[in-house]
């Protein structure tokens, strides 16, 4: 009987041996678990990682705007897994978010100013210019204006208000409305250079944030006047032949490639040093035959090689 009672005792003890050991396995395979798959080839947040679609941002200069958007378009085309985001502002507010890092390329219708580059410096960023293409700026009247072309000196005088009637510059009698963009656009601060040479615009010009804006306003108002780049000309508003001096020239690709017309400009993307990554990417497509046909295609006129 005690031998039989140390038998039952014995097996007893062997049944909850075996039960604590399985249960001791079960519990190291669970905890070994994440070691695993976290030391898996190829695990999943690195997949996501290495699929994940990069990204740059381009801001600035409503002039630059539709030619950026446009290539923008078409290399995304070519590499649908990169993003290429785009928006305008002026030249100054790109340049100022390149300064601050907050865009991987300023658009710019106009060089940086000497503080601007002081002021990105200090900041660590390394602005370094690229000439994209060239433009023109137009300036133009509503169709129905007779006048067709201004010397420099009538368009300075429009400008800075010693003229405030068409009559004076051989239209009819009526007041001229004067449309500008407004501080933050290069286009504003190229024109003021160039043809106010520093004279203040004059107190009660109607300013306009955007180039649509001008040309919206132009077409529906027979006595304004205003300046754009010229990819934005269309039928509802009609471009004046300039003359600086040498005769009128009208703001054709020949004359603006040639310099004959006298508004003519380079156009800029700024990026902190030599670009690379996607970067450099978007601006060798940008540089690239192709990227330059579309240059043409949008209104502007390609780099000269």
């Amino acid at each position: 009987m005690v031998n039989k009672l140390k038998f039952y005792a014995i097996l007893t003890l062997m049944v909850i041996g075996f039960v604590f050991l399985g249960g001791c396995a079960e519990k190291n395979s669970e905890a070994s678990s994440p070691v695993q798959e976290n030391s898996s080839e190829g695990t999943p947040a690195e997949e996501a990682t290495a699929t994940e679609a990069q990204e740059i941002s381009l801001k600035g200069s409503d002039t630059v705007l539709p030619l950026a958007q446009t290539e923008a378009e078409e290399f995304m085309i070519e590499n649908p897994e990169q993003s290429v985001t785009v928006t305008g502002g002026g030249s100054g507010v790109g340049i100022a978010a390149l300064i601050d890092g907050e865009v991987d390329i300023a658009t710019a219708s106009r060089e940086m100013k000497a503080d601007e580059i002081k002021a990105a410096q200090a900041n660590g960023i390394n602005p370094t210019e690229h000439t994209i293409a060239y433009d023109g700026i137009s300036v133009v009247v509503n169709p129905s204006n007779p006048v067709t072309e201004l010397t420099f000196d009538q368009l300075r005088g429009i400008y800075n208000g010693s003229i405030s009637n068409w009559k004076d510059i051989g239209g009819t009698d009526a007041p001229i409305t004067i449309i500008s963009r407004d501080s933050s656009s290069g286009t504003y601060e190229y024109f003021q250079e160039a043809v106010l040479l520093e004279d203040e615009y004059r107190p009660d010009a109607l300013t306009q944030a955007a180039t649509g804006g001008i040309v919206g306003e132009v077409s529906q108002n027979p006595s304004a006047i205003g300046y754009i780049g010229v990819a934005y000309l269309d039928e509802s508003v009609k471009a004046l032949n300039l003359d600086a001096g040498n005769g009128p020239e009208a703001p054709t690709p020949e004359n603006i490639l040639s310099g004959a017309y006298p508004l003519s400009r380079p156009l800029y993307f700024y990026t902190n040093g030599e670009p690379t990554g996607l970067t450099k990417e978007f601006v060798d497509f940008v540089m690239s035959e192709k990227g330059q046909n579309l240059v043409s295609e949008v209104g502007y006129f390609p780099i000269q090689k």
